[in-house]
C-alpha cells in the first residue's frame, strides 16, 4: 500500500501537469469588463429586479472566482490589468488631472501578447491617458475604438468635444488614428465593433486578445428605451431605470456575442472572462416615490470606497472543455494576476527590464480550483486626494486584504471568513494581526514614492485636452467621417 505521502505527492504533480498542459496552449482571449457594476448588479448574484438571464447562463457553466479583488475605481483598474502591478506602481492615483496617465516605463499585458504572436484590440474604455504616447495604439493594440477620459460626454476631462451631447448615442470615437462618427447606443456599437474584429481574426487564423472594456454602467445613467420602459412602468425612478437598463443592454450583448463564437465553433480555443471594474455606483434609488436600497450582494460600500464593496467584484472564466464548469474557486485573487497568467496561456517571452510583478498566475487555480496558495496581502488606496497632498492621505481610505482579513484605514480589523459583510470590527481582540498589517502596509506606502510620476502636474483646461486638440485640427484639416463596423 502507497504511504499518505507518496499518495500526496503523486497528486500534486498531476495537479502540476494539469496546469503545464494549458500553459503555452495560446487560446484566444476576450475580456469584457464592464464599468462601475458590483457584486449584486446581476440576477445570478441575487439581484431581484435586474434580469441578466444571459449573463446567468454563462456564470452556471463558468469557473467562478468567488474573491476577485481590483482597485476601487476605473483607471487604477485598467492600470493593475495593464502592467500586472498594483497602479500607484504606474503613477495612476486618480481618474483625472493627468493622474490616470500610466507611466510609460510600464511594458503591457497587450505588448506582451503582441511579443507572442497575437493580434490586439480594444473597444470602449480605454482611461489611461489621452495624449499620443499614452493612446492604446502606442501601447500594445493593434485595434483601438475608444472613447476619450474616463467616460463618454466628459468633456471637461478631455473627451471629444461633440460627445457633451446625446451623451452615449451617436458618438464621436478614436478609431485607431483617425477620428470618427459612428451611430447607434455605445454599448451596441462596442460589441459589434469587437464582434467584427474577432470575426476577422478568427477567419484569418490569428490568435487574438479582444478587450471589451465598456462604459456602461457608469454615469450619466442612460439606456435605449426599450430597456428602461419596465423599470419605469414598475415605477423605478429615472436613473435606477437607466442603470439597470444599460446592465440589462450588455446582457443582451453578451449574449449575442456568446452566441456568434459557438457559431464559429471558437468556443474550444477561447477564453472568456466577464468582470467588473470596481464596485457599484448609485446604490439606492426610489420606488414609487420611495427611497430604498439597491442590492449590493451584503457588502459594505461601493465604488470609491475601502471596504469590500469597493473592491470586491464577479470575476467569471469559461474555456470550453478545458476548465470546469459551474466550479468555485475560492482562493484569493486578483486584477494584478491577469498579466502573468495570460503571458503562461500565450507563452509570452517578456524583456529582461519588464516591471515587476505584484499578481501571480492563476493557471494552478484554474486546472484544481483547491490547487496550494499561498495567503497574500494586497492593498488598496482609493487616492484622489487633492495635488500634492498624498502624504496627508497615508491612511485615508486605504485597505490591507488577506484570505481571511480586511485592514481598513489603518484602525479597522474584519474577520472576510466570517463576516463578508464587515459588520464587526475586531481589531481590539486580534492586536498581533493589525501590528503585522500596519508594518507591511508602512512598507508597501514607502516603496511607492519614487513611483508617482504624476502628481503635482499643472491642471489642463478643456480647451487644451489632447482629444479636444487632435479633435479640431482633424476637423478644420479633413473633417470627422462617419464609421461603422463592419457586419456580422
Amino acid at each position: 500500500m502507497k504511504s499518505i505521502l507518496t499518495i500526496f505527492l503523486l497528486l500534486a504533480c498531476a495537479r502540476l501537469a494539469e496546469a503545464q498542459s494549458i500553459m503555452g496552449s495560446r487560446p484566444n482571449i476576450v475580456l469584457v469588463m464592464t464599468d462601475d457594476q458590483g457584486m449584486g448588479d446581476l440576477s445570478c448574484m441575487g439581484n431581484q429586479v435586474v434580469k441578466t438571464p444571459h449573463i446567468d447562463h454563462f456564470y452556471e457553466h463558468a469557473t467562478r472566482f468567488t474573491d476577485f479583488q481590483v482597485s476601487p475605481t476605473c483607471a487604477p483598474t485598467r492600470a493593475a490589468l495593464m502592467s500586472g502591478r498594483v497602479p500607484f506602481k504606474n503613477g495612476v492615483t486618480h481618474t483625472i488631472m493627468q493622474r490616470e496617465r500610466m507611466a510609460l516605463s510600464t511594458f503591457t499585458m497587450p505588448q506582451a501578447l503582441q511579443n507572442a504572436g497575437y493580434n490586439t484590440g480594444i473597444f470602449g474604455k480605454w482611461h489611461l491617458g489621452d495624449e499620443e504616447a499614452y493612446l492604446p495604439g502606442s501601447r500594445g493594440f493593434d485595434e483601438v475604438l475608444i472613447h476619450g477620459s474616463g467616460g463618454i460626454g466628459q468633456v471637461t476631462l478631455g473627451d471629444f468635444p461633440p460627445n457633451k451631447e446625446n451623451v452615449y448615442f451617436d458618438n464621436v470615437l478614436l478609431h485607431n488614428d483617425t477620428i470618427v462618427q459612428t451611430q447607434g447606443f455605445c454599448t451596441d456599437l462596442f460589441f459589434q465593433s469587437g464582434l467584427a474584429w474577432i470575426k476577422e481574426q478568427h477567419e484569418a487564423g490569428n490568435p487574438y486578445f479582444a478587450y471589451i472594456a465598456l462604459n456602461a454602467p457608469h454615469a450619466p445613467l442612460v439606456a435605449p428605451e426599450k430597456y428602461t420602459k419596465r423599470f419605469l412602468n414598475l415605477g423605478w425612478d429615472e436613473g435606477t431605470a437607466g442603470r439597470y437598463g444599460m446592465i440589462e443592454n450588455i446582457d443582451d450583448n453578451f449574449g449575442r456575442l456568446m452566441e456568434k463564437l459557438d457559431q464559429w465553433d471558437a468556443l474550444d480555443n477561447t477564453l472568456i472572462i466577464f468582470m467588473t471594474d470596481n464596485g457599484a455606483t448609485h446604490l439606492s434609488g426610489k420606488l414609487n416615490g420611495k427611497r430604498v436600497k439597491h442590492f449590493n450582494a451584503n457588502l459594505m460600500g461601493g465604488k470609491n470606497s475601502p471596504y469590500e464593496g469597493g473592491s470586491h467584484v464577479p470575476a467569471f472564466w469559461y474555456w470550453k472543455g478545458v476548465l470546469g464548469e459551474g466550479v468555485d474557486i475560492n482562493a484569493l485573487a486578483a486584477h494584478i494576476d491577469l498579466y502573468p497568467t495570460f503571458c503562461d496561456l500565450a507563452g509570452a517571452k517578456l524583456p529582461e527590464d519588464v516591471q515587476k510583478f505584484d499578481g501571480r498566475s492563476l493557471l494552478p487555480l484554474l486546472k484544481d480550483p483547491k490547487a496550494a496558495w499561498a495567503d497574500r496581502e494586497l492593498f488598496f488606496h482609493c487616492g484622489r486626494w487633492p495635488t500634492g497632498d498624498q502624504k496627508k492621505f497615508k491612511f485615508l481610505k486605504c485597505a490591507v486584504r488577506t484570505d481571511r482579513w480586511r485592514f481598513v484605514n489603518n484602525e479597522k480589523l474584519y474577520d472576510i471568513s466570517a463576516d463578508p459583510g464587515e459588520t464587526t470590527d475586531v481589531a481590539d481582540s486580534n492586536p498581533e494581526v493589525v501590528g503585522n498589517l500596519r508594518k507591511s502596509y508602512d512598507v508597501w506606502w514607502t516603496s511607492l514614492t519614487p513611483l508617482l510620476v504624476n502628481e503635482n502636474l499643472p491642471k489642463v483646461k478643456p480647451t487644451d485636452q489632447p482629444l479636444a486638440i487632435r479633435y479640431h485640427k482633424q476637423l478644420e484639416e479633413k473633417g470627422i467621417p462617419e464609421w461603422a463596423p463592419e457586419g456580422i
